[in-house]
């Protein structure tokens, strides 16, 4: 077994001092993978961990194209508000329908 955490037992500060550290130090290294690779090692990470820590926080800062945390959270949110709005139409429709047949059968029946 590897010496390596999960992503999980990072807390919020160490993840963001490593994001940091990647974007203010991937001058100094080849590209940003090595340094992602260099600082991963360092703080006891996978270099693939920081990589989507670094990604995540690249859209937070309107620095990627696919909508942040926030954002992504509120679509979602509203997604399934949508979802239960139409299951809830999709009642009332059918309710409906059935107490208007209800109430015709009543006036036509002797």
């Amino acid at each position: 077994m590897s010496g390596r955490k999960s992503a999980a037992s990072f807390s919020p500060e160490v993840r963001e001092r490593a994001v940091r550290l990647v974007l203010e130090h991937q001058s100094e290294h080849g590209s940003q993978w090595a340094a992602m690779m260099s600082i991963a090692a360092k703080i006891g990470c996978t270099a693939e961990t920081l990589r989507k820590w670094v990604r995540q926080a690249e859209r937070d800062q309107g620095l990627r194209a696919r909508p942040a945390t926030a954002e992504q959270n509120r679509i979602k949110e509203l997604e399934r508000e949508v979802r239960e709005l139409r299951q809830a139409n999709e009642i009332l429709r059918k309710a409906s329908a059935y107490f208007a047949q209800a109430e015709l059968d009543r006036r036509f029946k002797p």
